[in-house]
């Protein structure tokens, strides 16, 4: 099986769109057409953290509201392209849980996290800074396509697709030495990788295994840091492995795979993560296919209708 390409002819990277993608576009500048038009707004939509109490449906509004043209137009583009690739593999129902989930779950640790740094610091501005944006759950897209097609090359940056998240959040961590924007927005991105991990991880249920997550080594947490930082991150990701999976669930060193009163678990050994990923990677081939297929009609009718008018 030839490997996909994460982004198809010139024409067809424009087309193919999903309804559930066109729609939260429609959301996202909505949420910013409204707080430019009412900027009072903004304390009722964004995630301030001395307001989130009585104001609790911040933590789910946050996500949705972009403060700035720049932010509003790297979502959207974000949305609408990883959308394309992850939503036909998940399904509509799991991609909109997901989207859900962590956005609900980064804004609450955005909160916990300033709440803590005031009392530490006891400066007010961790208090009443507004935060919002969709960058968390772009980050957690992010954490998808390393699960879907680690092992993708991206022409366009030289670099596997695995290893994405980890190069967002180190661009992001450098940019915000320079710029107090990019600084508001690092928390989100941390914990929206960081969640993305969690749900793909141990909570996202699948159907041909009818079991929850992908435990598979190269999921791992430790797949996030360079090899030579593994050595250091693995005892304290297997202390963190176990206190999520419980006692009953150990990681079995002749299979790799999880195991429950000593029989192995299906599904959770590198076998059926690899069938797993051959699976998202053949939907994602047979889309692309499609899509340069009506490109090339497309053209070719073109250029039919210009014959016929000359």
């Amino acid at each position: 099986m030839s490997t996909p390409q994460l982004s198809g002819g010139t024409m067809s990277m424009f087309t193919g769109f999903t309804r559930l993608c066109k729609g939260l576009a429609v959301v996202l500048v909505g949420g910013h057409i409204v707080v430019q038009i009412l900027p009072s707004a903004l304390s009722y939509l964004a995630l301030i953290p001395a307001k989130t109490i009585p104001f609790a449906w911040n933590l789910f509004t946050a996500g949705y509201t972009e403060q700035s043209i720049y932010g509003l137009f790297i979502s959207t583009i974000g949305l609408l392209f990883v959308g394309k690739l992850l939503e036909p593999i998940w399904g509509s129902r799991e991609f909109l849980k997901f989207i859900f989930v962590v956005n609900f779950l980064t804004s609450v640790c955005v909160f916990i996290t300033a709440i803590a740094l005031y009392y530490i610091t006891r400066q007010e501005i961790y208090l009443y800074m507004p935060v919002s944006g969709f960058q968390g759950v772009l980050s957690g897209f992010l954490v998808g396509i390393k699960q879907i097609v680690p092992d993708q090359d991206l022409s366009f940056l030289k670099i596997k697709a695995k290893w994405l998240p980890s190069l967002a959040l180190l661009v992001s961590i450098i940019v915000s030495f320079f710029t107090a924007e990019s600084a508001s927005y690092l928390p989100t991105m941390i914990y929206g990788t960081f969640i993305g991990w969690i749900y793909l991880r141990y909570w996202q249920r699948k159907p041909e295994t009818k079991l929850r997550g992908d435990p598979s080594d190269e999921f791992s947490f430790s797949t996030f840091f360079p090899e030579f930082c593994r050595p250091v991150i693995n005892p304290i990701a297997t202390i963190f492995e176990r206190m999520l999976c419980g006692r009953r669930s150990e990681i079995s060193d002749e299979s790799g795979g999880y195991t429950l009163g000593g029989t192995t678990l299906p599904g959770s050994d590198p076998i059926e993560a690899s069938r797993r990923r051959e699976r998202g990677a053949r939907a994602l081939e047979e889309r692309l296919a499609a899509e340069r297929l009506a490109a090339a009609g497309k053209t070719e009718e073109t250029q039919k209708d210009a014959t016929e008018n000359v």
